[in-house]
């Protein structure tokens, strides 16, 4: 072969690969939406994960952020809030994120959790600050709306026992100033008296969403000797403390029924044996991959009105609670 021939195959060679690679490049670049984040890195700050819905956030959001070609770096705070604000604080000086994800410790802190993400946008997870310090497009709000869950619940006990005039009620609560425990309690409160229901809260207290602490209350409770007709609990953990109370005092939940909210493996298979009687699905899942696509969003600068779920404000994205009974456990485990 002449050297001439040789010198024009090799530029051929090379500006087939100049092609192949600059192709492959391009389809990259214009892939389809599970790349759309590449490269994007997410800041996520969480107490625990010690509780099992709480853990399924955190897993939810890995998987998301994973199949988007993102990546989340996760850090726990515990309870301490001061903690968490320099947690963030450290994470937007570092220049590696392109959105901050927070499960509040405190909601009341959020400003101060805005003013430590520096330029970054914030979504709020789970825990739900004040409507006055979210921004649409900026700091924002993913999770469900706690009201529909404690309204489920109150109205699913209104039922079953037969629409009375009057209830002796238990009240186990969440964390102290968590949106969940605040907006779950006041539905039930509000549904039994837009009923015309007289609601008698002959005990209620913070039990922290620990079974522990739940069963410590239950026990207190029984030396008082007060009847009670109804048991809600802000979630699926307490729930299951309730029924272990009950059940060494020597009372199942036919006599004194239970309502939990989260509809946690625990909690499904509870109602599968007869046990707890209502749950209401907090899906976890559907939470952290709509943190995600809201992080996305923000992070591209892009407006967010047009993302499923949105409500009226701008500032919230909410996934629905869904009721969960014996008749229909089974499609929840």
């Amino acid at each position: 072969m002449s050297k001439f021939k040789k010198q024009i195959k090799k530029l051929i060679s090379i500006t087939l690969v100049a092609t192949l690679i600059f192709g492959t490049l391009s389809l990259i670049g214009c892939g389809g939406s599970s790349k759309s984040a590449g490269g994007k890195n997410f800041f996520f700050t969480i107490r625990d994960i010690d509780d099992a819905f709480r853990a399924t956030l955190q897993q939810s959001l890995e998987s998301a952020a994973k199949s988007k070609g993102a990546t989340i770096t996760t850090k726990y705070c515990g309870l301490k809030s001061d903690q968490q604000v320099a947690d963030i604080k450290e994470a937007a000086a570092s220049g590696k994120y392109s959105a901050i994800i927070c499960v509040p410790t405190d909601s009341s802190t959020a400003l101060q959790l805005e003013l430590a993400a520096g330029d970054l946008p914030v979504i709020f997870l789970n825990n739900k600050p004040d409507d006055s310090v979210l921004k649409p497009n900026k700091y924002v709000y993913v999770a469900s709306d706690e009201y529909q869950a404690g309204r489920f619940q109150a109205e699913y006990m209104y039922d079953l026992l037969g629409k009375p005039k009057e209830i002796n009620a238990i009240i186990l609560m969440g964390e102290r100033n968590h949106s969940g425990t605040i907006g779950r309690t006041e539905a039930v409160k509000n549904f039994f008296k837009d009923n015309g229901v007289t609601l008698n809260i002959v005990f209620n207290d913070y039990a922290n969403w620990s079974d522990e602490e739940a069963d410590d209350y239950m026990k207190l409770f029984f030396k008082t000797g007060q009847k009670v007709d109804v048991i809600f609990c802000n979630n699926d953990t307490m729930a299951l403390g309730v029924i272990k109370a009950l059940k060494e005092a020597g009372f199942n939940t036919s006599q004194i029924p239970v309502a939990g909210v989260d509809a946690t493996k625990e909690g499904c298979q509870s109602i599968a044996n007869n046990e707890l009687n209502f749950t209401v699905y907090q899906n976890g899942a559907k939470q952290g991959e709509k943190a995600i696509e809201v992080a996305i969003a923000l992070a591209d600068k892009k407006d967010t009105s047009k993302i499923e779920g949105i409500n009226e404000t701008k500032k919230c994205f909410f996934v629905d609670f869904e009721k969960v009974t014996k008749s229909n456990v089974s499609s929840y485990q």
